[in-house]
């Protein structure tokens, strides 16, 4: 139950059921170590490396486990996504994969890159004006309608969020209990599955979303327990500019996290020299948001055994040089 008096949308099982779909398709990606961060932290740190998950980040998880799930017609008419990012490229591949057509909305002022990679994997590219206000959810959906197809969304969405879990529990299966897991938040997918899956596999393990400063809807959301929004987020973390939690994730952030932290995009950027210098895993800015938050030591953590996600690695090389810089 939530705090709402519903049902939750995610369990254990539905986690569970998810990892049998994804065993053999999705990678099951290393868990990495560093004495030194250790040594820096105080704390014994495991992170777990989505930056080699196909397509480069953990979505492909919650997009492959949704379209496999969707009966045989409603597959042969194809599904709509939006996403300027991973979830794109996560649906374009799993489409392809299951054989079942993929359309993209992508804002017309897309990375050239983002664009390439979504079409690489054979889905078809609908632009919108993003300049002009278009709101690209009613665009996907009037888009889905006129189609018959379905719209599967980036994060509040059932099996997309049963997908991510699978993420902890591989973590979990491997370093066995963990005093606290940091997870970096945008729309919570990731975020509440993989509370889910350690809340069952880790009694009394920690959980804790990571945000950036300059996007707090999730942190605040969290403390007031209601839902809050934040428009446009300047923050160089661009998986984690979503304006709220979801209808689905938020109730499940409620009943399965235990803390927030947010970190300043100077803090993403040290996080990411430590990731890229001392255990050479090229990670996205959005994908250092946990590093961040446990290497701010805003949390005790000294002596504790420590499960870090990193999100994703699709990061522009242009742009980084230039944070680096």
């Amino acid at each position: 139950m939530n705090d709402m008096g519903g049902e939750l949308a995610v369990t254990w099982a539905d986690i569970d059921a998810a990892a049998a779909r994804l065993a053999g398709v999705a990678h099951r990606t290393p868990v990495m170590t560093s004495r030194t961060f250790d040594a820096r932290t105080g704390a014994t740190a495991f992170f777990k490396c989505e930056n080699f998950q196909r397509m480069g980040a953990f979505k492909f998880r919650g997009a492959y486990n949704a379209l496999s799930r969707l009966p045989a017609e409603a597959a042969r008419r194809g599904v709509v996504a939006f996403s300027s990012g991973n979830h794109a490229q996560a649906v374009a591949l799993a489409g392809r994969l299951l054989g079942i057509p993929a359309a993209i909305v992508m804002p017309a002022d897309a990375p050239e890159v983002k664009v390439a990679a979504t079409k690489g994997y054979g889905a078809e590219v609908i632009f919108y004006d993003r300049a002009a206000g278009q709101d690209r959810e009613a665009f996907a959906a009037g888009i889905a309608a006129e189609r018959g197809a379905t719209l599967i969304p980036p994060f509040d969405h059932a099996d997309v969020i049963a997908g991510q879990g699978t993420a902890a529990r591989e973590l979990l299966e491997e370093t066995g209990p963990l005093d606290w897991l940091f997870v970096c938040c945008g729309g919570g997918g990731l975020l509440s599955g993989c509370a889910v899956a350690a809340s069952h596999l880790s009694p009394g393990i920690k959980v804790v979303g990571v945000e950036p400063a300059a996007g707090d809807d999730a942190a605040r959301s969290f403390r007031t327990r209601t839902l809050q929004r934040v428009e446009n987020p300047v923050t160089i973390a661009d998986g984690a500019r979503t304006q709220s939690l979801g209808r689905l994730t938020f109730p499940l952030v409620l009943a399965h996290v235990h803390d927030f932290l947010t970190v300043t995009d100077a803090e993403l950027v040290e996080a990411m020299r430590f990731l890229w210098e001392r255990m050479k895993l090229v990670v996205e800015p959005t994908g250092a948001l946990a590093t961040a938050g446990l290497l701010s030591g805003r949390l005790d953590t000294r002596g504790a055994r420590v499960g870090v996600i990193l999100s994703g690695g699709n990061v522009d090389l242009r742009a980084a040089a230039k944070l680096f810089a």
